[in-house]
């Protein structure tokens, strides 16, 4: 049994399965004699008091907006390290993953414009087919093992990353309300603290969680999202320093890594993904928000993604990915529509006050469930038929 745990958690498609199974917990937790203990668990106030500051939020608020920050420090150590070192350092290696991500984001957003144009309410929700879940993707990828290129692998990967950059940029612009200029201001001082700490090449990295720390509560006094001050602490962690063979920043990335995908993701999707069955009706399906970001992810992602693809290879903007062939590119492509994380969190600030709830997870969890399931087969079928050749 021990060896089984241990093959299990040494597996890269391990944090898709612990995400697919916190959702399923939750939907059975909402829909079960355990209900009331689910609702009690997202509901009970957490508070904190630092002399005059004072942060009271249930629970859940402390996942989506505490947590999910540890998840976008992780998500911009990522995005850096590509960007200086890794696959996006080359014009021509991230050309391809680039535009396909572009074109990721924009069609999704217009499928749901199409069934929402005419509500002004709804309109605001744009975004939340626009996004990618990288643990769940390249978990179904993972699936096949070996037999999936490693250019297949990193295509999806940078794809993933540069669409996680375009949701940060989304949430930053769209989704921001009623500024504090001074709460900016203060987390300008930590952001500039923590400048002069990379230039002196400060490289414990307590210092940068305590001024982290700081600047994550001035953010979340300041009317911006309060994750996005995750981004902004990753920017400042140095990645290259003299004399040491792991950075900062790589040694952050490391210890991050299980932590996020092991629980704090999990945790997110436990206390997001709990829909009531009961509340389902068959016009649950049919609202034009489900709808909209169902299809989104379904079909947005998949003509997006490849659209922008073809299009770039063709004007010889990128190349294709060496062993790969386009049957390939299309199962990838629907991958991407696997928006579960996240399209819930973008859901929480978009549709805010409004009770479509039921209807956002609907429509997350469909249109994911649909490109994950179509993108296997899809996969699947290009492996055989390589094989067969």
């Amino acid at each position: 049994m021990q060896d089984k745990l241990k093959k299990f958690f040494q597996n890269e498609s391990k944090e898709g399965i612990i995400l697919l199974l916190a959702a399923i917990a939750a939907i059975i937790s909402k829909n079960s004699v355990f209900s009331d203990m689910y609702n009690t668990f997202l509901e009970t106030h957490i508070q904190v008091a630092v002399g005059d500051v004072h942060i009271n939020k249930p629970s859940l608020l402390w996942i989506n907006d505490g947590l999910m920050a540890v998840f976008f420090l992780l998500v911009g150590l990522e995005i850096k390290r590509e960007f200086l070192q890794g696959e996006l350092s080359n014009i021509s290696k991230a050309s391809l993953p680039f535009m396909a991500a572009i074109g990721g984001m924009i069609f999704p957003a217009l499928v749901y414009l199409y069934f929402n144009i005419d509500s002004p309410k709804d309109i605001k929700g744009w975004a939340i087919p626009a996004a990618t879940d990288i643990a769940f993707a390249l978990g179904v990828l993972a699936l096949f093992g070996k037999r999936i290129p490693n250019s297949l692998k990193v295509f999806l990967l940078a794809l993933a990353i540069i669409d996680d950059l375009g949701v940060i940029i989304i949430i930053a612009f769209f989704y921001t309300a009623n500024l504090s200029v001074l709460s900016l201001l203060w987390a300008a001082l930590g952001m500039s603290i923590l400048i002069i700490f990379n230039s002196l090449n400060v490289r414990r990295i307590a210092p940068y969680v305590l001024v982290g720390i700081f600047i994550w509560v001035c953010v979340l006094k300041s009317g911006i999202h309060a994750t996005l001050a995750g981004v902004l602490v990753a920017l400042a962690i140095p990645l290259r320093t003299k004399g040491d063979k792991i950075s900062p920043a790589l040694k952050l990335e490391k210890n991050l890594y299980p932590w996020v995908s092991l629980l704090i993701l999990p945790l997110f999707a436990y206390g997001n993904a709990g829909v009531s069955l009961g509340d389902i009706k068959l016009t649950s399906f049919t609202h034009e928000v489900s709808l909209g970001i169902a299809l989104g992810l379904f079909l947005g992602k998949q003509f997006g993604v490849m659209l922008f693809a073809w299009l770039s290879i063709k004007l010889k903007i990128a190349e294709m990915p060496r062993n790969v062939t386009w049957l390939q590119v299309y199962g990838t492509a629907l991958l991407t529509g696997i928006g579960f994380t996240m399209s819930l969190f973008i859901g929480t600030l978009a549709l805010e006050g409004t009770d479509y709830a039921v209807l956002i997870r609907l429509g997350v969890i469909s249109g994911s469930l649909l490109s994950g399931l179509a993108g296997y087969f899809v996969l699947k079928y290009s492996m055989d038929k390589i094989k067969r050749t």
